[in-house]
C-alpha cells in the first residue's frame, strides 16, 4: 500500500473520527507511551518546550504533553487533512498553544525545537523515504534535542514475523475488536504496511546523526526509541 493510499484512508472524515477508538485495542501501553515521552522530554528540556509533533493527526498525544507540562507549545504536521481537522476539534482550548501544518515534515517550519516526537507514524513509511523523514525532523531539533518515536517494528525474517503477526491479531481480540476486523488488521501488517526489523529502524535513527539512541519500549509489535540531536 502506498504512502498515497494511506493518505486517502486518514482523509475520510467517518475513518479519522473513529480513529482515537482504534490505538488502545491494537497496541498495549499506548496512553503510557504518551505519558513516558513526556518524561523522556522533560528530562531535557524542563518546564518550557517547543516540540514538533511528527503525525499530529487526531490530537491524543499533544493533548497528553499539553496536559503534562502546561508551559509547553507545539508544532504538529499532519498530511491528512481530516486527521488534522480531528486534532483540532479534540484539542479544544488547548489548541491555542498549538501551530498545526498540513503536509509532510517538509512542510514544517524549520525551528529549531527542544524536541520532536513521530508517535504510531513511522511505520506507513517506506524504508528509504523513512530515512529521509527521520533526517529532515532531526534537522529540525536544537544539538542535543530529545526526539521520541514509536511504531510497528518486529521481525522480518521466516516463522518468527508469522508468529508476531499472530500474537497481533490475538492482543487486538482480547482488546474486543471482532475477529474479521483483527485478521484484516494482521493481513494489513503482513501485506501492506511496510514494517522493518527493530535492528534496521534503529540503524536508520543512528544513520540519522541521533546520540545515545536507546530503546524505551517494547510491547508485542511495537518498539519506541529515544535519542538525541547531535
Amino acid at each position: 500500500m502506498s504512502s498515497d493510499t494511506f493518505k486517502a484512508l486518514f482523509n475520510d472524515p467517518d475513518h479519522a473520527a473513529r480513529y482515537a477508538d482504534g490505538p488502545t485495542r491494537f497496541m498495549p501501553g499506548y496512553d503510557s507511551v504518551q505519558r513516558m515521552a513526556s518524561v523522556l522530554i522533560r528530562e531535557r528540556t524542563g518546564e518550557n518546550a517547543h516540540v514538533l509533533v511528527h503525525g499530529a493527526g487526531g490530537g491524543a498525544e499533544i493533548g497528553t504533553f499539553a496536559q503534562l507540562n502546561p508551559r509547553w507549545t507545539f508544532t504538529g504536521v499532519e498530511p491528512a487533512r481530516a486527521m488534522l481537522d480531528q486534532a483540532i476539534a479534540f484539542l479544544g482550548p488547548l489548541k491555542d498553544r498549538v501551530a498545526m501544518h498540513h503536509g509532510y515534515i517538509d512542510d514544517a517550519p524549520d525551528g529549531p525545537f527542544d524536541a520532536a516526537t513521530s508517535l504510531l507514524t513511522l511505520h506507513f513509511i517506506e524504508e528509504e523515504a523513512r530515512s529521509e523523514t527521520v533526517s529532515q525532523i532531526i534537522r529540525r531539533l536544537k544539538p542535543g534535542a530529545p526526539f521520541v518515536t514509536v511504531h510497528c517494528s518486529f521481525p522480518q525474517i521466516g516463522p518468527l514475523r508469522d508468529e508476531w503477526l499472530l500474537r497481533h491479531r490475538a492482543f487486538t481480540i482480547t482488546g474486543g475488536t471482532p475477529a474479521e476486523v483483527a485478521e484484516k488488521g494482521r493481513a494489513d501488517l503482513d501485506e501492506r504496511i511496510p514494517v522493518l526489523n527493530p535492528s534496521t529502524d534503529e540503524a536508520i535513527l543512528r544513520n540519522a546523526g541521533l546520540t545515545e539512541v536507546t530503546e524505551f519500549f517494547s510491547a508485542f509489535t511495537w518498539r519506541g526509541w529515544v535519542g538525541y540531536a547531535p
